[in-house]
């Protein structure tokens, strides 16, 4: 039954009773006492240290209580100080050393908490910290572009679905210290991403065992790129025109110097040539700097109706030299998209151009609009013209840089080659799509996709196509 008693033990207990049983020992040796005497006294002794021991643990047991009390994570500042007699003051004051230093730790502990915490919100670049299950614990707003919404824990795996980046992780994990790679993510759009991953030692945050950060490094791959792009398309179509003007210049200057027919003639062909060599250095350049900037979305609004206005009135005078009309059917209603208005006027510039180059003369241009997809969140454009059509063949290429399906007859109307590869870029970098449907005798369809202005939709919603490919084409039956 003693072993119920809080704080009382067998050593409390037995060691009083055995120095009085010892004592009774001597007495019974020397026949002072008798043996009745000795076993009554022993057992008197027995319950005066039981009584004795719990009376003395019970009273240093409340002592120990109130001179306690007011310490710990709970205790509020301010409280009375309780009356204590010597012992239990002296028990007091080593408590509030230790309580003083428990609550001086916590405070360091959380101001270092808090301090990881706002180096993690405010840093620039997207900062992910993993676990030893390569789970996301902890990630910044700056990697939510990256690896998008979502409960935390989850796998790395679900986030970023790249074997380089998983493997360089795995090996971190492992025991590697550090690893840095470069890998591309394709969908919403392509970008390049140079990752550094370094295992963490000792107690981190939401018991992160390593961090990933990530940088951008699209648009230097880009300028890289579009420096050698540049090079070698320049080179290429600019010999053509480049040796038409020096063959007419040497002529001349020799055989028809004084040639003054042949000279109005050279010259005008010169002329022609010489604005085809600037019109392409100009496209060259466009398209240079929309793929250089082809990752970051535009955030402005933009009204379509008055867009595609103003881009058709500019026309109407080309398209009037060869009987064609642009018929304009965009609903009122039509909600403004996200997106660059130069940019935008750039694409139905360029269709709009093509629709009267190889449209029949006499015939129609016509522009409609509509709003479709999830929930609305989209607007589509479309031209259609009335020409000789394009064989289904053609279309899946017709938005690669200097693809043409009639060459002679392109450079001949003025065409660089260069026009829908740019509508391709400008949709890329607006999150849209183009879609091109022809049917050889009849003519051919473009439809711009471009998303409302407002909040962000669903990626799927967007892709055109395999891996993300925002450019589809269909042909006619």
């Amino acid at each position: 039954m003693w072993r119920d008693q809080p704080g009382l033990t067998a050593a409390g207990i037995l060691l009083p009773w055995l120095g009085a049983s010892l004592l009774v020992a001597v007495l019974l040796g020397t026949g002072e006492i008798g043996v009745g005497v000795a076993v009554a006294v022993s057992a008197a002794s027995l319950v005066l240290s039981v009584l004795v021991t719990v009376v003395s643990q019970r009273v240093l047991l409340s002592a120990a209580r109130r001179a306690t009390t007011g310490f710990g994570p709970g205790a509020a500042d301010g409280d009375p100080e309780p009356r204590l007699n010597p012992p239990a003051r002296a028990l007091r004051s080593a408590v509030q050393r230790l309580d003083r230093t428990w609550r001086e730790h916590a405070a360091q502990a959380e101001a270092r908490l808090a301090a990881a915490e706002a180096v993690i919100a405010a840093a620039p670049n997207p900062l992910i910290l993993i676990d030893r299950q390569r789970r996301i614990v902890r990630s910044n707003e700056a990697a939510a572009a990256f690896i998008g919404p979502g409960a935390e824990p989850r796998d790395l795996a679900v986030a970023l679905r790249n074997p380089l980046l998983l493997a360089a992780a795995d090996a971190v994990l492992a025991g590697e210290p550090g690893r840095s790679i470069e890998f591309t993510l394709s969908v919403p759009i392509e970008r390049v991403l140079r990752a550094h991953l370094a295992k963490l030692d000792g107690p981190a945050l939401d018991d992160a065992a390593a961090i990933l950060t990530l940088h951008d490094v699209t648009a230097l791959k880009r300028s890289e790129q579009m420096r050698a792009d540049f090079i070698a398309n320049a080179g290429h179509e600019l010999k053509t025109p480049l040796a038409t003007l020096i063959g007419f210049i040497e002529t001349l200057l020799g055989p028809a110097r004084e040639d003054a027919a042949a000279r109005e003639r050279f010259l005008g062909i010169m002329r022609e040539q010489a604005g085809r060599m600037a019109r392409l250095v100009d496209d060259l350049l466009s398209l240079s700097r929309i793929e250089l900037n082809e990752h970051v979305a535009p955030t402005g609004r933009v009204a379509l109706g008055p867009l595609v206005d103003e881009v058709a009135r500019g026309l109407e005078l080309r398209a009037a030299e060869r009987g064609i009309r642009i018929a304009r059917a965009l609903p009122a209603d039509l909600p403004e998209v996200q997106g660059d208005r130069d940019e935008l006027a750039q694409i139905f510039q360029n269709l709009f151009d093509n629709a009267v180059k190889y449209g029949r003369p006499h015939s129609e241009v016509t522009v409609t609009g509509a709003t479709g997809g999830a929930a609305a969140a989209l607007v589509q454009v479309t031209v259609a013209d009335r020409g000789e059509g394009i064989a289904s063949e053609h279309l899946p290429r017709l938005t690669e840089r200097f693809y043409r399906v009639d060459t002679a007859r392109s450079r001949e109307l003025g065409g660089t080659g260069l026009g829908l590869a740019i509508v391709k870029h400008i949709l890329n970098r607006h999150r849209g799509r183009l879609e091109i449907a022809s049917e050889v005798g009849r003519g051919s369809t473009f439809t711009v996709w471009l998303r409302a202005a407002g909040p962000p939709i669903a990626l799927s919603a967007l892709q055109g196509g395999e891996g993300g490919d925002p450019s589809r084409q269909r042909g006619g039956g």
